[in-house]
């Protein structure tokens, strides 16, 4: 039976009803084939292998290799392989940067280092990553390339992340860099990956994978958007949880750098871990400050920048896809 797949941005109104259908069929395919991918001989492991896929997920990263795809031949038979690799790789990301950030929930369910401990999460991880491998190889050595490539920057950038920004570096500059490695080229990879494995001509791959690097700049902003601006996430995370951990996001670099003296207050709760009475303060104080308006704008400006890019692809539903996502990234920051 086809695993359930959310449809997320395919029920926007631009998005062609019959692309739509297709994508998501292709999907059902790809959830196939992640949940028999990570099934062992030992229970215990496919229960943890298995653990955040089960819990669900966008599976933005697979839909945009099979979108990418429509720019050349859909059919082709690597393309849910293809898919299904980067989904795993984002997967295995995901348990290990749970364990440092010590995460207790993950898609509104107990973290797996929650569940079974710090060991075996970091060693499912490399389980979830080994069996992207496997799929992989079967894929060729220019794949192989470009995922080796891909994964060198995930590791870049958390290892920016967590060390932080070197003695006279701007600390939004290395923001927007982590960003950069550890989300936007996981996401410009899926589109690489669906042009190479979908025949898509060179002369389009190139701003098709410049346009989905800027999509993943804005997906992160989103996020980091939301978890000041959201009542609720459906992913499980609780709004505020960057404020409360003392990770400072893109509005409050820009709340950061107001002179007023009327912001001192909030100045003074950004950057340090706060306890719940400091980050209810935080957040109505974040809330309506222009920082707010101020990132919105850079996030509009980072899905403009798609934009550009996909204006010079040739017109259709898969473009007009593409567009409705650049609307999507926008609009799902609140």
């Amino acid at each position: 039976m086809s695993g359930a797949v959310p449809s997320g941005f395919l029920a926007l109104p631009r998005v062609d009803p019959t692309l739509a259908r297709e994508i998501q069929e292709s999907l059902e395919k790809v959830e196939d084939l992640l949940m028999e991918s990570v099934r062992s001989s030992d229970p215990m492991l496919t229960e943890a292998a298995s653990h955040l896929l089960a819990a669900g997920g966008k599976r933005l990263r697979a839909m945009l290799v099979l979108l990418a795809a429509r720019f050349g031949d859909p059919e082709l038979p690597d393309l849910v392989p293809a898919a299904a690799v980067v989904e795993l790789t984002h997967v295995a990301t995901l348990y290990h940067d749970d364990v440092m950030d010590e995460a207790a929930m993950r898609r509104g369910k107990p973290s797996a280092n929650q569940r079974w401990g710090n060991t075996v999460a970091i060693l499912t991880g490399d389980y979830v990553f080994a069996k992207a491998s496997e799929i992989l190889a079967d894929l060729g050595t220019e794949a192989v390339a470009l995922q080796a490539q891909t994964f060198g920057r995930l590791v870049q950038g958390q290892i920016l992340e967590t060390s932080g920004p070197r003695e006279g570096t701007d600390p939004l500059d290395h923001y927007m860099q982590v960003i950069a490695d550890k989300t936007a080229s996981l996401i410009a990879s899926s589109a690489e990956f669906g042009a190479m494995f979908g025949a898509v001509s060179a002369e389009i791959t190139t701003p098709l994978v410049r346009a989905c690097d800027a999509l993943g700049m804005a997906f992160q902003l989103a996020d980091d958007l939301l978890d000041v601006a959201g009542e609720s996430d459906a992913s499980g995370k609780i709004p505020g949880t960057d404020l409360r951990e003392g990770v400072l996001t893109l509005p409050m670099f820009y709340a950061l750098r107001s002179q007023d003296p009327a912001d001192d207050r909030l100045k003074s709760l950004l950057g340090r871990p706060l306890d719940d009475a400091e980050a209810e303060e935080a957040l109505k104080l974040l809330r309506v400050h222009p920082a707010m308006e101020e990132a919105e704008r850079t996030l509009r400006g980072w899905a403009d920048k798609a934009r550009t890019e996909l204006a010079t692809l040739p017109e259709g539903p898969a473009r007009s896809a593409f567009e409705a996502l650049c609307d999507y990234m926008v609009e799902r920051s609140g």
